[in-house]
C-alpha cells in the first residue's frame, strides 16, 4: 500500500481544513516546498497536492506551487482543485504533475472529462469519489449531489479510469479513524479497483487496517501535521508494505 502525503494550499501556504469547511483553516507552513522536501527525505515517493483556492473558485490558482515542488523534488505528484477546462489540465501537466486530480468535472460534465481521458490516457487522471452518505460531493465538498457513489465508480471503471480515491467527508479532519466499512464495501463491489483511502487517518494502526481491506494507497494529511504519525513511522511502514 502506497503512502501518499497531502499538502493542501490556500494562497500559496500549506493548510488543512476540517470537513472541507473553509472557515476552519489551520495554517501549518507558509512554504509548501519545505514540507514536500521533508516527505521526500523520509523516503516517500508520492504527493497529493490540492489547490483549495482552485477548488473553491473553479479554476486552477496555485500552479506555481506545483511547478516549484515538481522542479525541486523527485516526488510523483497528483494535483487537483479547480480543474474544469482542458486548459487547466494542460497547465497542471505543463507544471510538472504526473496526474491530474479531478472530481467535480467528472460528476457534472462526463462528456468533457471523457474527452480528456481519451486525449491524455486514463492513467493520467486520479479520480476523486468524495462522498457523504454515499452521495458524491463536489466543489471542495461544498455541494452534495444526488449521484450514487457506486454508480459513479462503475461509470468510470468502464472507461478504464482505475485510479480512484475516496474521501468520506464526515471523517475528514477529525482524526477518528478512516471509513473502513465503506472501503470494504467498495472493494467488495469492485475488487480490481486501485482504491486510495482518504480522511480520518489518526495512527499507524489505521494504515494497517486499510491495508487489510485491500486499499492500494492511502492519503495522509492532518495526522502528519498534528504529530499523530511521524514521518519515521511512515517511512518504516512504507518500506515493509
Amino acid at each position: 500500500m502506497t503512502i501518499i502525503p497531502a499538502i493542501d494550499i490556500i494562497e500559496g501556504a500549506c493548510v488543512r481544513l476540517e470537513q472541507g469547511d473553509y472557515s476552519k483553516i489551520s495554517l501549518y507552513n507558509k512554504y509548501p516546498l519545505e514540507v514536500a522536501k521533508q516527505f521526500e527525505d523520509a523516503g516517500l515517493k508520492r504527493l497529493h497536492l490540492v489547490d483549495l483556492d482552485g477548488a473553491k473558485t473553479g479554476s486552477v490558482r496555485n500552479w506555481k506551487v506545483l511547478e516549484t515542488i515538481a522542479g525541486k523534488t523527485n516526488l510523483v505528484i497528483d494535483f487537483g482543485g479547480g480543474i474544469k477546462k482542458e486548459k487547466d489540465v494542460q497547465i497542471v501537466f505543463d507544471s510538472g504533475a504526473a496526474m491530474a486530480t479531478v472530481g467535480s468535472i467528472a460528476a457534472e460534465n462526463e462528456t468533457a472529462f471523457l474527452s480528456w481521458v481519451i486525449k491524455y490516457e486514463p492513467e493520467k487522471f486520479f479520480l476523486g469519489a468524495d462522498t457523504k452518505n454515499e452521495k458524491i460531493t463536489i466543489y471542495g465538498w461544498q455541494k452534495i449531489t444526488g449521484i450514487d457513489l457506486f454508480d459513479f465508480i462503475q461509470k468510470y471503471i468502464s472507461q478504464k479510469v482505475n485510479n480512484i480515491f475516496c474521501t468520506d467527508v464526515s471523517k475528514d479532519g477529525k482524526l477518528q479513524g478512516p471509513a473502513l466499512e465503506l472501503y470494504s464495501k467498495i472493494l467488495g463491489k469492485f475488487p480490481k479497483l486501485h482504491l486510495v483511502a482518504s480522511g480520518g487517518i489518526s495512527s499507524i494502526n489505521d494504515l494497517e487496517d486499510l491495508e487489510k481491506t485491500g486499499c492500494s494507497g492511502v492519503i495522509v494529511g492532518k495526522a502528519i501535521y498534528e504529530n499523530k504519525i511521524s514521518l519515521r513511522e511512515l517511512e518504516l511502514f512504507q518500506s515493509k508494505s
